[in-house]
C-alpha cells in the first residue's frame, strides 16, 4: 500500500508555526564563510567525514570518507582537500559532482558529541602535488577532491547524546547487524552464499585499503 500523509508540512510558514525561529543569537549567527582555527583543529582530529552530493535527477547520495585523523588537509581558509582512497569503483559521488558541484560534509571526532558541518562546492583533481601530499602508507591516491567552503559551523551534540553513539555499552553485538555480504547475496543472486562473499570482502579489506 502506498503511503499517503494526512497532515504534511508544505511551507516554511507552516513549519515555523510548529518550530519557531531560534531565539539565541549564537544559534542564528554561527555560520562562518571560512575555516577558522577551531574548524582547522576539528578537521585535524577527524578520521571520518560523510560527503553528500546531488545527482542530476535530484536524488542525494551520501558516502563516508575516512582514514587516519587529519586525512582531510586544509589548504587555506576557503579550501580543503580529501583523498580518494580505493573503493568499489561505482564513483557515485564523483559522477554527481561532475554534474552538480554542490556538496555537504559532516566531520566527526570519536568520543566527541559535536560535529563540524561544511557546505560548498567540489571539484575532482589529479594534480600530482596535491595527490602526493595526501599519500598514506606510501600510496598516492589516483584522485583528490578539492572543496571550496561556502559555510561552516559546528553542530550541537543532541543527536549524539540521545543516540549514545560513542558509548560502547549501548552498542549491539557485532553479529546482530546485517552485513554488506548479506546484502550482496540478496541483491545480486549467485552461486556464492553470504559466507563466501564475506570472505571475499574480508580479503578485500585486508589487501586494498591503499
Amino acid at each position: 500500500m502506498t503511503f499517503k500523509p494526512t497532515d504534511p508540512v508544505t511551507s516554511l510558514a507552516a513549519l515555523r508555526e510548529i518550530i519557531p525561529d531560534p531565539v539565541s543569537v549564537r544559534v542564528r549567527n554561527k555560520d562562518m564563510t571560512f575555516l577558522n582555527g577551531l574548524a582547522r583543529a576539528f578537521i585535524a582530529l577527524s578520521p571520518l567525514a560523510v560527503l553528500a552530493t546531488r545527482a542530476p535527477d535530484g536524488s542525494v547520495a551520501t558516502s563516508p570518507r575516512g582514514d587516519a585523523p587529519g586525512f582531510a588537509k586544509v589548504h587555506d581558509e576557503r579550501t580543503l582537500f580529501l583523498p580518494d582512497r580505493l573503493g568499489n569503483h561505482r564513483l557515485d559521488s564523483f559522477r554527481n559532482i561532475l554534474a552538480n558541484p554542490d556538496i555537504g560534509l559532516l566531520f566527526m571526532v570519536p568520543g566527541h558529541t559535536e560535529t563540524l558541518r561544511i557546505a560548498g562546492t567540489a571539484q575532482i583533481l589529479r594534480d600530482a602535488d596535491i595527490r602526493e601530499a595526501l599519500a598514506h602508507n606510501g600510496r598516492v591516491p589516483d584522485l583528490a577532491l578539492a572543496v571550496t567552503v561556502g559555510t561552516v559551523f559546528m553542530h550541537c551534540s543532541k543527536a549524539f547524546v540521545r543516540s549514545a553513539l560513542w558509548k560502547p555499552a549501548t552498542w549491539p553485538g557485532r553479529g546482530s547487524a546485517p552485513t554488506l555480504a548479506q546484502w550482496a547475496a540478496e541483491a545480486v543472486p549467485s552461486d556464492l552464499d553470504a559466507g563466501q562473499i564475506q570472505d571475499m570482502h574480508d580479503r578485500d579489506a585486508a589487501t586494498r585499503l591503499y
